[in-house]
Formats: structure tokens, sequence, C-alpha cells
């Protein structure tokens, strides 16, 4: 069996690590300690590990630390992630978030998803701005947000809220009060902000229920949460993370600490933004399909060819996944009427805006798309072919003429790539499971 760990932990404490990594392993995020910085960087540059989480202790004894695991990780980004002592609130620059070693395996995983994809999304940035041969100055610019961040507040007013907008404007941020789930709403619905801070009040279901909401919402769905308890106050963490809250801070928190970790988050997700936008943006160059927004064919081979060889040096996975129209008798007769020709612009069109920013799709003919997904396994990137082929497969075309529209399917292909293995061979193996699949289906 291999040994694929994703997060490692670093630290002079095997006590804490040791609960910790059970923890997140039951969780489903495998992790692997290591007692010495030397292990770590060692670790580092041999397994694809995505995230980094030190004992503060060690980081104390170890000078240029940050610097080390980030060099012996590159040109694999990672974040590293603090645990800190309960009783100490100091947090030097450099660290991407920082924990008690109290803190909750619900929350440190979805910590850990969040930036891990933030840096996937900025390698991809990276391979793209070679693609396209845009200069590192204009690519610094596009990366640039001198916007202050921006910040809702909801719930009753606190004794420390005062204190802590204005400890929060101090550190360059705005703050906006909703003293009402409706208020807040309204609000959220208005305005774009960078992260909530919910006050629990006596009765934490209303803020929960303001956390679930907005995760039932497409846009709202990825702006981070911290809930701030009461003393009197009984929870279950667990179901507080899983119905979307990021972080909680308990009621001894003080406002410097709770205005640190309120501006982590924001400055986290305001980053992946930022990244997204641009990659988003780069979909206007003229070398993109218009009528689809994906790449051409010429153009998704070509960085396909980047991203083959910046998986490897990385060592990250990349799958490819192949999407060809399938040849039901709905979609024969709708291309004998040159129907077919209306749909795949809007199909096209429909893929570019189902996947991830950091994904890359492209149009390979008329009726055959192609993925490629970076940092992805092969399930993974099967999930995201069956997930597209399916919200595709619901949707009616037209048929003109008054008659019944018609519906659209798949044949899926999936390859994630091999170790020193070329792009277009990965390409072709995608492309052979499609006709593979089908056969079976014959």
């Amino acid at each position: 069996m291999s040994i694929n760990p994703r997060l490692l932990l670093l630290g002079q404490t095997d006590g804490w690590m040791q609960g910790m990594s059970d923890e997140l392993d039951r969780l489903g995020l495998q992790t692997l300690s290591a007692l010495h910085p030397d292990a770590a960087y060692a670790a580092l540059s041999d397994l694809p590990i995505e995230a980094v989480m030190v004992d503060e202790g060690t980081q104390i004894a170890t000078p240029y630390l940050l610097d080390k695991l980030r060099a012996a990780a590159w040109p694999r980004r990672i974040p590293v992630i603090m645990a800190r002592d309960d009783d100490g609130f100091q947090v030097p620059e450099g660290w991407d978030m920082a924990f008690t070693r109290a803190a909750h395996p619900q929350q440190i995983l979805l910590s850990v998803e969040h930036m891990v994809r933030a840096c996937v999304a900025e390698e991809e940035y990276d391979t793209r701005c070679q693609t396209f041969d845009i200069p590192l100055e204009q690519a610094d610019r596009l990366m640039h947000d001198q916007a202050p961040l921006s910040l809702l507040s909801i719930g009753q007013p606190h004794p420390e809220y005062l204190a802590l907008t204005h400890e929060l404007r101090r550190q360059g941020a705005e703050t906006v009060a909703a003293l009402s789930s409706y208020s807040a709403f309204d609000y959220l619905h208005d305005k774009s902000f960078d992260a909530v801070l919910l006050w629990s009040g006596e009765q934490p279901s209303e803020a929960l229920s303001v956390a679930s909401g907005m995760r039932r919402n497409t846009r709202l769905y990825h702006t981070p949460v911290l809930l701030r308890l009461n003393d009197a106050v009984e929870l279950d963490l667990g179901d507080a993370y899983l119905r979307g809250v990021n972080d909680i801070a308990n009621a001894q928190a003080g406002v410097q600490e709770i205005a640190d970790r309120l501006l982590r988050l924001a400055r986290s997700h305001r980053r992946q933004l930022t990244i997204r936008k641009t990659l988003e943006s780069m979909r206007r160059n003229p070398e993109i399909d218009k009528a689809t927004g994906l790449f051409g064919r010429d153009l998704f081979a070509s960085h396909l060819a980047r991203l083959s060889k910046a998986a490897d040096a990385r060592n990250r996975p990349l799958s490819i996944c192949v999407l060809k129209i399938a040849d039901t008798p709905e979609v024969v007769r709708a291309r004998a009427k040159k129907l077919l020709d209306h749909a795949v612009p809007q199909i096209g069109s429909m893929i570019a805006r189902l996947v991830r920013a950091e994904d890359t799709g492209g149009r390979l003919s008329n009726d055959v798309f192609a993925l490629a997904l970076p940092a992805t396994p092969l399930p993974a990137a099967r999930n995201v072919a069956e997930r597209i082929a399916a919200v595709i497969g619901c949707t009616a075309f037209d048929s003109g003429q008054g008659k019944a529209p018609y519906v659209v399917e798949f044949e899926v292909g999936v390859a994630e790539m091999l170790e020193g293995e070329p792009a277009a061979v990965a390409l072709t193996r995608a492309a052979e499971a499609v006709g593979a699949r089908g056969r079976q289906a014959v």
C-alpha cells in the first residue's frame, strides 16, 4: 500500500501529533509526522505533501523554518500553519493560518482544503502566464488587489464590538454591522465581503442558520465565517463546522486574537478570489475559443504540455478527462438537421462555467471536449467529468418547429498522467477510455 500523506505534522510533542494525526486520518486527511525539521524537509522533497502544520516550539527553536519548508517543497506551493500554545497569542508574520493545539480536526481539515486549492490556483496562474506569454510585470499588476478588506458582523451588539471594530480598522479592514439575520442577508446579497463574524448570543441556533444559509448560496459558498461564542453557550463543535462555520472563537478569546483570526480568514479568501478572477480574465485572451470560452485545440495541447511538465516538477497528480457527445438517436436526428451546431456553443459555455478556475477546459472538435485537472487524482477527476455530463444531460435543447426539445448525453473517458508520460499519450489514453466504455455499453 502506497503512502500518500497530504498534511505533514512537525513538532517536538509526540503526544499532540499522535492525537491530531489519528483524528485527521479518521476524517480522511492522511498525515505524516516528523519530530525534526530535517526529516520534514526530506519528506516535502520526496512526497506529494500538500500542507504543513508546525508546533510553535519547533518554529521558535529553528531559524528560517518557514523559508526552508517552502523551499523544500518548491515549485509545489504549500500552506504552512502554526499550532500555537493556548496561552500565547503573538503569531509572527509569514504563517498562512494559526490554530491552537485544541483546534477541532474538522476546522483544520476545512482550512487545509481551502488553502491547498488556493496554492493550486496560484500554480495554474504561473503556468497560464507562460502559455499566454504574459510578462512578469503585467502578471504582478493583475494579481495586485489594494482594496481594503470588507467584513460583515452579524448579531446583537456585544461589549467587545467597538473595541474589535477599532482594532480591525487599525489593521485596514472595514466592518459593517447587521443586527439580525434578515438584514445580514440583505447586506450579503448587495455587497461582497471577505469574511463574516457571527456573534452567537445566548442561543447560537440563529447564527448557525446564517452559516448554513450561506453554504446553500452559490455566490456565498466560499465566504469564510468565524463564530464568536458566549460563556453560557454549549455547542457541538463538529456540527458547527459541518453547518458552514470555518473558525470558532471561545468566550476567553481576546479582541486582538479574534481580529487576527478573522483577518487571516479574510486575507486567504481575498487571495483565492483574486487568483480566480485573474484566471477568469485570461479566458478573454484572443486564443480562447470565442463561442464557448474554452481553450481551442492547439492552445489546449500547448497548455497541457506545460501542465504535464509542471505536475512532474511539483510532484502533483494531473488528470485528463475527455467528454464526447454520444450518438444517441436524439443527437443523430439533431445533427442531421444541423440543430446540434447551435447547441454545441451553449454546451461548451456550460463546461467552461462548471469547471473550477484552476482547471482547463478545451474544445478539441465540434463534439469532443477535454479537461485538464491539476492536483486531481483519477477518482476525483472521474467525479468531475461525470458531474458535468450529468448537469448537461439535464438540459433541454431546442428542436425547432414546435417539436419537443432533445437532450445531449456524453461518453466520458478519464486518465491520470503517469510518471514521465508525455501529455499527448495521457490524452490519448483518456480518449481511448471513451471508446472502451462505449463498446462496453453496446
